[in-house]
């Protein structure tokens, strides 16, 4: 299966950050979520792979094209949607379409429609009149109005409603059905990864801590408790992050099958995406 996006050793240095390297993959006909706390280096690595900063090394090929040589042959293959509203706020959705048809050689006005109609977009308003959730899926609409190979959101579900935010997440699963599409999707609404994501990739202060399959870290990683007396018997190598508290100890763990049979006596429950990274982020280490 070739790869929609590759990003290798990604580097840019700011004042007080920098961005360290970042390597992952998407592989086309999935979607990988994009997760960090504020600050990570989440929004950074989207414009550096849009060429819109500067970077210092690495590389980035988009659809086995180099990012910056083909620059141009890019931007009409892909979609992106951005947290918050580019269009102005005068304009009609009708507007919109025809700026657009002179903008891609692909835009499809029929598609755009359908779009509009799916999403419940009024089309007589204008942009000012929209509330932010609406403004969000009028961003969605055209940025799959020109048959994009590949789609990159960032935040782009966090003004919807939870109906809404369903809606749209249909729509990038039906995106990438013809196995040779890709979304890139940066989320601080773990549920929404969790329900359409095919692999996670966790950035931490401008660092890639890994990039998962998603049911890996599902169904492989566990909490596991022990007593404050018994935490001295596991194998540090074993642990990736722990907390201890009144009860015990509880221990991020990569293998939970592995770790009941090396530690049968110890409890061990299932975890989440979103404990995962905070046990990374906020767990001790041995």
């Amino acid at each position: 299966m070739a790869n929609a996006l590759e990003v290798n050793r990604l580097t840019k240095r700011y004042k007080d950050f920098k961005l360290d390297e970042v390597s992952f993959v998407l592989p086309k006909g999935s979607i990988m979520g994009f997760i960090g706390e504020n600050g990570a280096g989440k929004t950074t690595t989207i414009k550096a792979i849009l060429n819109l900063v500067k970077t210092d090394s690495g590389s980035v090929q988009i659809l086995g094209m180099d990012n910056k040589k083909n620059e141009k042959q890019i931007k009409q293959e892909i979609g992106v949607v951005f947290d918050g509203s580019n269009f102005h706020d005068a304009l009609k959705a009708k507007d919109i379409s025809k700026i657009m048809k002179g903008i891609y050689a692909n835009w499809d006005d029929s598609l755009f429609n359908e779009y509009l109609r799916k999403l419940k977009i009024p089309i007589a308003k204008t942009v000012k009149e929209y509330s932010r959730g609406m403004k969000m899926k009028l961003a969605i609409a055209a940025a799959l109005s020109h048959h994009p190979r590949l789609l990159l959101l960032d935040e782009a579900t966090g003004g919807l409603d939870p109906i809404m935010r369903n809606e749209v997440l249909d729509i990038l699963l039906d995106f990438i059905q013809d196995e040779e599409k890709a979304v890139f999707f940066s989320s601080h609404i773990i549920g929404d990864l969790e329900k359409i994501a095919d692999y996670i990739t966790f950035i931490h202060e401008g660092k890639i801590i890994f990039m998962e399959s998603k049911d890996d870290l599902i169904y492989n990683y566990g909490i596991m408790k022990c007593g404050a007396d018994d935490f001295i018997k596991i194998d540090p190598n074993d642990i990736v992050g722990y907390q201890k508290n009144h009860f015990g100890c509880e221990i991020l763990v990569r293998d939970k099958s592995k770790m009941a049979h090396k530690y049968p006596d110890f409890l061990i429950d299932q975890t989440n995406i979103e404990e995962i990274m905070l046990y990374y982020v906020k767990g001790e280490k041995r």
